[in-house]
């Protein structure tokens, strides 16, 4: 006869099998899980090994080329801007690119007449229609600014009327331009440049935030302006900056615009220091390209010396 403890001894057997039975499959299961976990970190961990020689590499050689660059780029340079002066305008670009595109000017025979640094507010849209009638506003008796109605063609025009030696006026109208853009935030406090032959424009990478485009567009055509006002300009950056919302990309994608802009995008390299140069010459000569790593850069690493 079957009885209640018969029952319950029954369903507590079912119940401990059923336990013994999900231990035991568990314990295979992450054993299973375990040597695939281990068999993928091995894996990523060899990978992450490999990548970091690819990378240790890279870096490797690319000091070795500035290594090279900084030894022959004295003697690449030297003589092409003999009598020329060069003035620097900065925008977002790093201090040691200035220096060495500073240093490398006077190398070549050149004498760069200053520097000024432009703040973000020159790219900023809702400052757009601010710049535009201070462009009216400051513009020296006698200059003229270019038809186009865009924020960097204006900016570069005034920039021009005073940093060009083919317009330089009165060093009291050209202070007037300096005070009035500095003290409306458009240009960093400092020392302003005398008039200059050429404009080297430095820039960083790539601009950032929703407004990145008109931002880059502004920076393009400004250089593209201050090419079109004196005997010629470089618009040089660093990494990123011929990408789309780069103010090397846009120059490049612009076409007629911006043709007679040389530009170099690797100016964080020692051998795009020395195409700068290379370029302000070329500029010289009458001529433009595109130079540096980027594979937009049609004239290859630097113009031929």
């Amino acid at each position: 006869m079957i009885s209640l403890r018969y029952h319950a001894v029954s369903i507590a057997a079912v119940f401990l099998a059923l336990a013994i039975g999900v231990v035991l499959g568990a314990s295979g299961l992450s054993d299973r899980l375990l040597a695939a976990v281990s068999t993928d970190r091995d894996d990523l961990s060899s990978r992450v090994d490999t990548l970091t020689a690819q990378r240790d590499g890279l870096l490797d050689e690319q000091a070795a080329a500035d290594q090279f660059a900084a030894r022959v780029g004295p003697a690449a340079v030297r003589g092409l801007l003999t009598g020329k002066s060069v003035a620097l305008v900065q925008a977002g670009g790093e201090q040691a690119d200035a220096e060495s595109v500073i240093r490398l000017v006077g190398q070549a025979g050149g004498t760069v007449t200053g520097s000024i640094t432009l703040t973000d507010a020159v790219g900023d849209p809702a400052r757009s229609d601010q710049l535009n009638a201070l462009a009216a506003q400051l513009l020296p008796a006698g200059a003229q600014l270019p038809a186009a109605s865009d924020t960097g063609s204006l900016a570069g025009g005034l920039l021009g009327s005073v940093m060009s030696t083919k317009s330089a006026p009165k060093p009291d109208q050209a202070g007037d331009v300096w005070t009035g853009l500095t003290d409306a935030g458009f240009v960093q406090p400092g020392t302003a440049p005398g008039p200059a032959d050429l404009v080297v424009v430095l820039t960083g990478g790539a601009a950032q935030g929703p407004d990145a485009g008109d931002s880059a567009a502004v920076l393009a055509r400004l250089a593209a302006q201050l090419d079109r006002s004196g005997a010629g300009a470089v618009l040089a950056g660093r990494a990123g900056s011929a990408s789309a919302t780069g103010p090397i990309g846009v120059a490049r994608a612009s076409g007629g615009s911006t043709a007679g802009l040389s530009t170099v995008d690797d100016v964080q390299t020692g051998a795009g220091r020395v195409a700068t140069v290379l370029a302000l010459k070329e500029q010289l000569d009458g001529g433009a390209g595109s130079y540096g790593s980027d594979r937009t850069a049609s004239g290859g690493a630097a113009p031929g010396a």
